[in-house]
């Protein structure tokens, strides 16, 4: 009789409490991604914090100053390939207009800290000459200098504008 009556009194108590809401089959999606996606947006669920947190500190591209600085100072080259989880720019091969040579700009993300070391640049020349027959190398000039120098400055003046939003 003890029994019974303690199961009674959880069945009421978990009922009346909220715990078993009785839910329309029309109104939730049968695949369970969708129907996970559709409980996040109405906030419902259960967080573990980071107990079940995988090893990535992946942070989005739009709030790295180091990213934003980089695409706002590469804006005048075409991109071949930006992978922010790789931590790679690639620009396509750009040139005045009379000069008889190309640069292709690469950009590697080393970290997301605002330092000199944190990114590796790489110019590439292309020369060619008039039978379409091209060389290309890589080359040390001082434009990899100024180009870093410039991203580092812009970053620290994003992530300053930042700290002062928040």
């Amino acid at each position: 009789m003890r029994i019974l009556s303690a199961f009674l009194i959880v069945v009421f108590l978990t009922t009346s409490c909220g715990i078993y809401k009785p839910v329309d089959a029309r109104k939730v999606p049968v695949q369970g991604d969708k129907r996970a996606r559709k409980a996040i947006e109405e906030g419902r669920g259960i967080s573990l914090g980071n107990v079940m947190k995988r090893g990535t500190t992946f942070e989005f591209s739009s709030s790295n100053p180091m990213w934003r600085a980089s695409l706002d100072i590469l804006d005048f080259i075409p991109l071949t390939n930006a992978d922010y989880s790789g931590g790679v720019i690639i620009t396509d091969w750009y040139s005045k207009s009379g000069e008889d040579y190309s640069i292709k700009i690469t950009l590697r993300f080393l970290s997301n800290e605002i330092r000199a070391d944190s990114i590796a640049i790489k110019i590439h020349k292309k020369i060619c000459n008039l039978n379409q027959v091209c060389t290309v190398s890589e080359i040390d000039s001082k434009l990899k200098n100024e180009i870093r120098d410039t991203i580092i400055k812009k970053a620290a003046l994003i992530e300053r504008n930042q700290k002062k939003k928040n």
